[in-house]
């Protein structure tokens, strides 16, 4: 694995041709080759929301027909055994690992990222993902869980890191002008990531699978190997604009008129204002109460709908039988389907109307629409009304995915552009948070009310409400924030030092030269499509699933 050095770069072995210098655009250069290259690092690493689909196989790795279970096995031993099964709630710590050593690596190396560029950094990401599952499909095959953590969850984590704040930095200079669309089609592809990766998965399981293994350490090296080329792809995809470019016509909106500084924070100064603050509570809130029903939507459906999911309106949950309830899971596993492709569909919606009624005005419809749907679902629950309860998730989970799309072009606004990718890179330490308190909130409430005698299908109205004094709470943030004290910006020397640091490339008027134009050339519509088949495939067997909730 490549390594980086305490001075923030990367071996020689690393240098030449994925030296940020080489990665300036020239002459001719179309600004849209960059979008589909950011979503082919992002649809590789976004698998990580799909990891759950190997757990049951897992569950059964030497026990093969059902799992080989040691009841009393404590943590310690069950990262090293290798004649007992794993649980299915060890294996769940992978998310744990995911979530914070993503929110780490990008707020530890986002600066070194700033200087080594997006090809360096895409680079690194792809042996640092496809890598760990390099060293989990050792694990598997070893039957050692302290491997599969240590190389899917922290060496594939930082991979996650570095790989999700890559292009971020670079879309938001190439689209002055569409900051939120440019953003929100690359972030877009770590919510698709596991549309794509949990069929294929399945499939490859499928396909390995013998009477002698389960199928999942041969699935992780070939996976290892398609993400592998494509994060490469993505990664020698990128190009960076000259200082100075802007897109020929553009010009900056007036800053008395927006809350759009045509100004620069340095990365050591951002964390020193409130605006860093109050926006990573903004995101941390936001996330938080998202995040929770993610991890919660199957069993959620399943015991507040139960047998009307199945023609079966007057049966509980309790009452089911065994086969009523594989009936009832294989529809909740549509429904959780379904909220992933509004996750992904609002990263590129609500990101893109953050470039018409600003990113301010956008988190105040996250938070007051979210507290309205809130506060709604338990009485869509209460009516049996499963297409306004589904229906107000979908659109909970479009507004949580918005808020990661949104929020990248909300720091640009905020900090200007010169190190947004770097502080992008510490305010995502809000998302490891989130991972953290939305589960937490969700799951010890639900065993609280199970211990209370609440009947299951009224789990989660005290839940809900939580979750609204949450996102009541993120709006009171929202509010407070201001533009930044003049005293924070860099001057127009520091400025220029920072760029020259940067890339020894000569800076450029605006629109000079051609660079950037072209708009959805052919060579551009075929890196489109070299992406975005792969996520139409995944969107159609979603879909399939997702309508036999109706």
């Amino acid at each position: 694995m490549v390594s980086i050095d305490s001075a923030g770069a990367a071996p020689a072995a690393m240098g030449g041709i994925l030296d940020r210098d080489r990665t300036i655009a020239t002459a001719g250069f179309n600004r849209w080759m960059v979008p589909p290259a950011a979503l082919c690092i992002h649809l590789c690493i976004g698998m990580a929301y799909g990891f759950s689909v190997f757990w049951l196989p897992l569950s059964r790795a030497i026990g093969l027909d059902k799992p080989k279970a040691c009841p009393d096995i404590s943590i310690v031993q069950e990262l090293v055994t290798t004649t007992c099964d794993w649980k299915v709630a060890s294996l769940g710590w992978m998310y744990t690992l995911f979530f914070v050593i993503l929110g780490v690596s990008a707020a530890l190396w986002g600066g070194w990222l700033e200087r080594a560029g997006p090809r360096k950094a895409g680079v690194v990401a792809a042996i640092c993902w496809s890598g760990g599952l390099l060293l989990g499909a050792i694990g598997v095959y070893l039957h050692q869980l302290w491997l599969l953590w240590l190389g899917s969850g922290v060496i594939g984590g930082v991979g996650l890191g570095l790989g999700y704040i890559s292009p971020v930095s670079t879309l938001v200079k190439w689209f002055p002008d569409r900051r939120g669309m440019a953003t929100g089609m690359a972030i877009m592809g770590f919510g698709g990531g596991a549309m794509i990766g949990a069929p294929l998965a399945n499939l490859l399981i499928n396909h390995f699978k013998t009477p002698t293994s389960v199928g999942v350490w041969e699935t992780f090296l070939a996976m290892g190997a398609i993400y592998f080329v494509f994060m490469l792809v993505g990664a020698f995809g990128y190009r960076v604009p000259p200082a100075g470019w802007r897109p020929e016509g553009w010009m900056p909106p007036s800053e008395g008129r927006t809350m759009i500084t045509q100004h620069h924070v340095h990365l050591d100064d951002a964390h020193k204002t409130p605006q860093f603050w109050l926006i990573w509570w903004v995101l941390c809130l936001n996330v938080s109460a998202g995040i929770g029903v993610i991890g919660m939507a199957s069993p959620m459906l399943q015991e507040i709908f139960a047998g009307s999911l199945i023609g079966l309106p007057d049966v509980k949950f309790n009452a089911l039988s065994a086969e009523q309830k594989v009936a009832i899971a294989g529809i909740a596993a549509g429904f959780t389907g379904l909220l992933s492709l509004f996750n992904i569909g609002g990263r590129f919606f609500w990101a893109s109307l953050s470039d018409y009624i600003g990113r301010k005005n956008t988190y105040y419809v996250f938070f007051l629409l979210g507290i309205a749907l809130y506060a709604l679902a338990p009485s869509a629950a209460a009516i049996g009304s499963k297409l306004l309860f589904a229906g107000s998730f979908c659109i909970i989970l479009s507004m949580y995915g918005g808020g990661f799309a949104t929020v990248p072009a909300y720091l640009a606004d905020m900090f200007g552009t010169q190190y947004v990718g770097a502080i992008h890179g510490r305010l995502l330490t809000a998302w490891s948070t989130a991972g953290i308190i939305g589960p937490v909130v969700v799951n010890y409430i639900r065993e609280a009310q199970l211990a209370a005698g609440v009947p299951r299908d009224q789990l989660y109205n005290f839940t809900m409400y939580i979750l609204c004094a949450m996102l009541v709470a993120g709006l009171i943030c929202n509010y407070l924030i201001k533009p930044v004290d003049p005293k924070w910006y860099m001057s127009p020397e520091a400025v220029a030092g920072a760029q020259a640091s940067a890339a020894s490339g000569a800076s450029v008027p605006s629109g000079s030269f051609g660079i950037g134009r072209g708009g959805l050339s052919a060579p551009a519509l075929l890196f489109w499509a070299v992406v975005g088949i792969p996520l139409a495939w995944g969107i159609w067997k979603t879909l399939e699933g997702a309508i036999k909730i109706f």
